[in-house]
């Protein structure tokens, strides 16, 4: 998607997608930062990326064996974030104008992308939690 103007609402890229579709790109519109075709090649930027979402996948995956204690996942977490922040800046600068089931977005300011951030991995890294806790793996 590319956004011209700061205050000029867009389309999302895919569209107007209804039901199972619509679902889907909104999922991987969340959950995956980088933007792919469209960005431009910044090879340390992604390399870090990708070695960050490995080292916490890791965490959470020795979080559910028991081996590692909730201050250390909440690290690993809030380190995701801000490593997060950057790479949408970067990557997807826009964020959603109106309500959640909106189709039009505007350009983030770095407030709006460090909240739209926190908030998203706040709710994501709650439900982890309570699955984990749910199945007595992660003792808080």
């Amino acid at each position: 998607m590319t956004i011209a103007d700061r205050n000029e609402l867009r389309q999302p890229a895919y569209g107007e997608a209804h039901g199972i579709a619509w679902l889907a790109a909104e999922l991987w519109d969340h959950l995956w930062p980088w933007a792919g075709r469209g960005q431009p090649a910044r090879k340390a930027i992604q390399g870090a990326g990708f070695a960050l979402a490995i080292a916490a996948t890791v965490a959470w995956v020795l979080a559910a064996m028991g081996r590692l204690e909730a201050g250390a996942i909440i690290g690993w977490w809030f380190g995701w974030s801000v490593f997060e922040v950057i790479v949408r800046i970067d990557a997807k600068p826009y964020v959603k104008e109106g309500p959640w089931w909106g189709h039009l977005y505007r350009r983030a300011t770095v407030m709006d992308m460090i909240c739209y951030v926190s908030f998203k991995n706040l709710l994501i890294g709650a439900a982890l939690f309570i699955g984990l806790r749910t199945l007595g793996i992660v003792q808080v």
